[in-house]
């Protein structure tokens, strides 16, 4: 009779904080080079010197660690900024970003436009990982002004703050060939936000 104890299972590990950054980095800068369409996880594994079994244990695939280091990249989180005020709060939604990385991001989310619309699964995870997180962290932010008092529970404009943001970001390169950086942003919510809001 074996008096050998039997193996533990292979448990599965998580990556390190700092190996989780190094894959997001070189999802985006593959990205950068070559497209949603031509980024795949092979050309991920070999930029990363890890295995696709280990891609695929993290992420269920492409989509998933695209969104993954979109979400990962972002300057700032919705739901850790809590000023006092809401004008504060969306202040600190955009002061808090570099100009620079903020212009590296919008041509990075205008190249994967028409990917989000051709690829459903891409599409899906985008609003899963990245939009559903951030519009549900400022929804908690606008409540949160609410029962404060500075805004009406029944304003309307509450709606479609997170559309007026996105707006913003994505008309200026268009209407003036300029970034949306962050003191036109600043003034776009206090010229157009606040007072949708009866601010």
């Amino acid at each position: 009779m074996s008096t050998e104890s039997p193996k533990p299972a292979a448990r599965r590990t998580r990556l390190t904080p700092e190996r989780e950054a190094e894959l997001y980095e070189a999802v985006l800068a593959i990205l950068r080079e070559v497209g949603y369409d031509a980024l795949t996880m092979d050309a991920v594994a070999a930029r990363t010197h890890a295995s696709k079994a280990t891609l695929y244990r993290q992420w269920k695939g492409k989509p998933e660690l695209v969104a993954g280091a979109l979400r990962h990249k972002k300057p700032i989180k919705l739901e850790e900024i809590d000023t006092g005020t809401l004008r504060g709060d969306l202040r600190a939604m955009v002061c808090e970003a570099d100009d620079e990385q903020m212009e590296q991001d919008a041509a990075l989310m205008r190249g994967l436009g028409h990917a989000i619309h051709a690829n459903p699964d891409l599409h899906r995870a985008l609003r899963e990982l990245l939009i559903e997180p951030e519009t549900e962290a400022l929804r908690a932010m606008l409540q949160r002004a609410v029962e404060r008092g500075e805004v009406a529970a029944d304003n309307p404009a509450l709606d479609f703050v997170a559309h007026m943001m996105l707006g913003a970001f994505l008309s200026r390169p268009l209407f003036e060939d300029r970034p949306a950086d962050a003191a036109y942003l600043v003034r776009y919510i206090d010229a157009v936000i606040l007072p949708a809001l009866g601010r």
